[in-house]
């Protein structure tokens, strides 16, 4: 495997002697290129040595970590943050697909960061993903979601998205213009979507954005959406969903 270039920044000189001696120890992959303490001087590494990786603490004075895509045009660099975060950020980490460390740094959970590294440099529009975590970061609003598919990085509005498909391990996301096949289960985006009260699981197999709703038959069980598609509907879900779309 091609040796990974890495800095790493943290403005706490401890928090970047644990990391660099967990890198040192346990991930032969990566050749450590530098340690700084803030943004801009990571930026200035960054469009001098040209790392592959950059592990980035989030919490720092004058800028937060993610602040860093603002600086560039084009991120060609991957991104694993780590923080002391809490459950909301997580989230924001998650729908974002970007990657991220709870402190403190879990040496296996540091070795599949490394590995997964080696495989999102060859995606792209990575900009696109530090982008929608830093808007969802700065405002505590999710608006979009990123999900990967052949090979591409894709920000999506929410309010774009009809409906979810499951399709075994796999779900189609199904926009105004297109569709999209994502590498995660259907339950994985009812998590992440949890709080809007936009999406509704009326199914197993589907979520539904009820901006959408075109009609629907109580016989039936039946939900038809405004660009033609039509879902089932749970029967253990009808009265969850009668209450929902009352109040919509």
């Amino acid at each position: 495997m091609t040796k990974l270039k890495a800095i790493l920044v943290d403005d706490e000189e401890s928090a970047r002697d644990v990391l660099e001696n967990l890198l040192l120890r346990f991930c032969p992959e990566v050749e450590l290129l530098g340690k700084y303490t803030n943004v801009p001087d990571a930026v200035a590494a960054v469009n001098e040595l040209k790392p592959d990786l950059v592990f980035l603490d989030i919490e720092m004075p004058n800028y937060a970590g993610f602040e860093i895509v603002n600086f560039f045009e084009k991120v060609e660099f991957d991104i694993v943050f780590v923080t002391a975060y809490d459950k909301y950020a997580i989230r924001a980490f998650e729908i974002s697909a970007v990657d991220y460390l709870l402190k403190p740094v879990d040496i296996e959970r540091l070795q599949q960061s490394v590995l997964k590294a080696h495989e999102r440099l060859t995606t792209k529009n990575n900009i696109d993903r530090f982008k929608v975590l830093s808007q969802t970061l700065e405002t505590n609003v999710l608006s979009s979601i990123v999900v990967s598919d052949k090979g591409y990085q894709n920000a999506i509005q929410l309010t774009s998205i009809i409906a979810i498909e499951a399709q075994e391990s796999y779900s189609i996301i199904y926009t105004e213009n297109k569709k999209y096949t994502a590498s995660k289960n259907l339950k994985h985006f009812e998590n992440i979507l949890v709080e809007n009260s936009r999406f509704f699981r009326v199914h197993k197999s589907w979520i539904i954005n009820l901006d959408y709703l075109e009609n629907y038959s109580k016989s039936l069980l039946e939900i038809r959406l405004k660009n033609g598609m039509s879902t089932k509907l749970s029967k253990y879900k009808k009265a969850e969903f009668e209450e929902a779309i009352l109040v919509s």
